[in-house]
């Protein structure tokens, strides 16, 4: 069974799929050619493809918190970047310290820190983008970079970063109403609905493995070849 966080994925990328449907029924078919009064549906379909990549991870991160809140026999099992990111937003002098507490003291600490995590929401970010979904995934759970295995056959890390980074921005560029968002394909929406479906799985790996490295627990049970 996929995690919680990849079946809401699912569910609400059912929404863009609706809007494929949508725009073939009012196109035609798959007749070639530009339909620029359906350029809103490729707009809106961008909006939500991010909104749906940006929710998917959030999910996740706190989804794999709370599971090695759950899962970890001990403090000591936890990554050593985790411990310092705890620690600075503690603003502990004595650096890791903290992970000293009696008894169960390092589960209250990220149970609280889950709870502060997820009121937040955006856990202190402001776009999907690849940097940012570095950032989010080191901070609350201590994988230093989620995004190394954005990678296969016809695509490197850096070029799966920058194709994001790009679709991200051209997001940005439609909720502002610019001059770059005119000429918003189809073929754009479904380029970067397949992208960002690669990356979710790819990224939901990564986490599963870290999870389980952490507390010997899988987050889902998942046979490693299969992502």
């Amino acid at each position: 069974m996929p995690s919680k966080a990849r079946i809401k994925f699912e569910s609400s990328a059912d929404d863009v799929r609706r809007l494929l449907e949508i725009h073939k029924y009012l196109g035609g078919g798959d007749k070639k050619g530009r339909r620029v009064r359906l350029e809103v549906l490729n707009k809106s379909a961008i909006v939500l493809i991010t909104a749906i990549w940006e929710a998917y991870c959030e999910d996740l991160a706190t989804e794999a918190l709370q599971h090695i809140v759950d899962h970890a026999p001990d403090s000591t099992v936890l990554p050593l970047k985790l411990k310092k990111q705890i620690a600075k937003e503690l603003k502990d002098d004595r650096q890791l310290a903290v992970w000293t507490l009696a008894d169960h003291g390092w589960q209250t600490v990220l149970t609280r820190r889950l709870t502060d995590l997820t009121q937040k929401r955006n856990f202190s970010w402001n776009t999907p983008k690849a940097k940012s979904v570095v950032e989010l995934f080191s901070d609350a759970v201590g994988i230093p970079n989620v995004c190394e295995r954005w990678r296969w056959k016809t695509m490197s890390v850096n070029q799966a970063k920058t194709k994001l980074d790009s679709y991200v921005k051209l997001r940005g560029a439609i909720a502002h109403g610019e001059q770059a968002a005119t000429g918003c394909t189809k073929k754009k929406v479904t380029d970067y609905f397949a992208h960002v479906t690669r990356l979710a799985a790819q990224t939901g790996g990564t986490v599963n493995v870290h999870v389980r490295n952490i507390t010997g627990v899988y987050l889902w049970e998942l046979p490693l070849e299969t992502w």
